[in-house]
């Protein structure tokens, strides 16, 4: 991996070529020799030149996988045991004990509750049984009633009823037929006894007969006549309400014994459902006392929760208490974090401006504040979506975090939360012209360098390409042998300057293609192969250019692929 450092200048201390042979009119003699000694330290002459375009950051070191070991309990937890900070552990170690006699007596409850609670929910289910079997019972009952009155019913219309009417027929038959033979007889008692062959007596015994046969007659039909009109209705009805009623009976059961077995599951449901909350209520108890023991789930360093509360300025901040025996432990609370040492990765701030440029698979080059003359080599695996705001001190700062897997040793000594600084190998510039990025100067859009000429400078401007945080390559106003200043000269230094028009053409240029023309707005170019926009480092007199150092390193140059 090819990463700069500030010994690669190596032009900046050989270009020392140009020396003002007089000094400029209306100048000391003293002026003079400093001129002379400025001038051969702070020129450097134009050559092709490799750079590799590095982008230096900073951040901090963080474990690709970190396990956290909360408080699983929902009850009261007060630690009995705790593994000492910093221990290495493995997988499936004690980390932290809890106190468990508390969940001992409550699971003790708990299975006398499912014990009282299963006995009621056989009860209630014995009790449903019951009601079903009564139920079929009593409409077996019922059903045989219905069937009865229904047997009536018909045993009536088809047998009562038929016999009843016979009857009747035969009795208005057989009392006609004896009348007309008790009118026969009279009528022969009549002429007998006027013929003086019988006593009358005998023929008012004929006239008696005659007449009790006539009422018979009658009543015979009047018999038949009630019958049909009166009796037999009466008897239907009565039959048919016999039916009705066995019927309404049946249906009146079955209601009865529905609600009641309407209940009857209700109170099943009900104590099947406090059955299975007791069992539960145990089972979670159980697990309750499984959690009183907090093993390892991968093996890590232990790092309690309250040394992150007052690294990153938490609510505990300086003042927060580790945890040790018999410390009093809220639901669900953080006790310790495991991270895996092993497998280490960068967590690396970079500007807004640059996050574009930064890809999957770039190599990176970190070094820890810990050990800042290990270079420890990885490549960027990721990049945030969302970027962070700089806070109260910097509102309008937004850095994206680039996170970079790293090939570490475990014998290192790596910690997380370590601070560090890198470089992100953006690519390589092959044989390009270029110069430092001091040498460059700009107007509003205009960039422009200071070029010897005769004992003088002049400016000229030039068009640029890709760079880095110390060199920025230069695609059309220099060709190799130039000599450009690397400081903003002195007015005595300028021998001509760019003209007027030059400035005023590319303002306008740019206010009509919507760039800014401010003097603080950076240059952005073109460069001949890919046609992305690139963009100068340095604005006004240009920076030194050198890599940011500690807190400098989030004020990244403007460094272009």
């Amino acid at each position: 991996m090819h990463f700069t450092t500030i010994t690669t200048i190596r032009s900046l201390t050989t270009s020392l070529a140009l020396v003002l042979a007089t000094a400029p009119l209306g100048c000391s003699g003293s002026e003079a020799a400093d001129a002379e000694a400025l001038n051969a330290r702070d020129v450097h002459t134009v050559e092709n030149a490799s750079f590799d375009m590095v982008l230096p950051v900073s951040g901090e070191l963080a474990a690709q996988q970190q396990v956290e070991i909360r408080n699983k309990l929902e009850t009261r937890a007060v630690i009995t045991e705790i593994v000492a900070e910093g221990t290495r552990v493995s997988k499936g170690d004690v980390v932290v004990k809890l106190a468990r006699e508390e969940i001992i007596d409550k699971g003790k409850d708990a299975k006398d509750k499912v014990n009282t609670t299963q006995s009621t929910a056989v009860a209630a289910q014995q009790a449903l049984a019951i009601k079903q079997g009564e139920k079929q019972s009593e409409l077996d009952k019922a059903d045989v009633a219905v069937k009865i009155a229904q047997l009536a019913l018909e045993g009536w219309e088809k047998g009562e009823v038929v016999n009843k009417r016979q009857q009747l027929s035969l009795a208005t038959e057989t009392a006609g037929i004896n009348l007309d033979r008790l009118k026969g007889r009279f009528e022969e008692s009549s002429k007998l006894v006027k013929q003086g062959y019988i006593a009358k007596d005998e023929f008012e015994k004929d006239r008696i007969a005659m007449i009790e046969a006539d009422a018979k007659v009658k009543q015979a039909a009047l018999d038949l006549e009630v019958y049909e009109k009166y009796q037999f209705f009466q008897d239907e009805a009565k039959k048919k309400s016999d039916l009705e009623q066995s019927r309404a009976e049946r249906s009146r059961v079955e209601e009865k014994f529905n609600a009641e077995l309407v209940k009857a599951q209700a109170d099943v449901e009900s104590a099947n459902f406090q059955l299975q909350s007791t069992k539960d209520r145990l089972a979670n108890l159980e697990a309750q006392l499984v959690n009183t023991t907090l093993t390892a789930p991968i093996d890590g360093l232990v790092v309690y929760a309250t040394s992150i509360d007052s690294s990153n300025g938490g609510r505990g901040g300086g003042d927060a208490q580790p945890p040790q025996v018999g410390t009093e432990l809220k639901p669900n609370e953080l006790v310790v974090l495991l991270p895996d040492t092993s497998k280490m990765v960068a967590n690396l701030k970079v500007s807004e401006a640059l996050s574009g440029r930064i890809k999957n698979g770039q190599s990176v080059t970190v070094f820890s504040d810990a050990m800042p003359n290990q270079p420890i080599s990885g490549a960027v695996t990721s990049v945030s979506v969302l970027a962070a705001a700089g806070g109260w001190r910097d509102p309008n700062r937004r850095e994206y975090t680039v996170k970079s897997s790293l090939d570490t040793d475990p014998s290192l000594g790596l910690k997380p939360a370590m601070r560090c600084k890198a470089e992100i190998l953006l690519g390589r510039v092959d044989d390009a012209l270029s110069v430092p990025v001091q040498a460059i100067f700009r107007q509003g859009p205009v960039a422009f360098v200071y070029v010897g000429d005769g004992g003088s400078f002049a400016q000229r401007q030039v068009e640029l390409g890709r760079a880095s945080e110390l060199f920025i390559e230069v695609t059309k106003g220099l060709i190799a042998g130039d000599q450009v200043l690397l400081r903003e000269p002195k007015s005595f230094e300028i021998g001509a300057k760019l003209d007027q028009s030059v400035f005023e053409t590319m303002n306008n240029a740019s206010a009509g293609s919507g760039s800014p023309t401010s003097p603080r707005a950076p240059i952005t170019n073109a460069t001949p192969s890919s046609g992305a926009p690139q963009a100068t480092p340095g604005e006004g007199r240009g920076g030194r250019g050198g890599r940011p150092r500690g807190d400098d390193a989030s004020k990244q140059p403007a460094v272009t692929p």
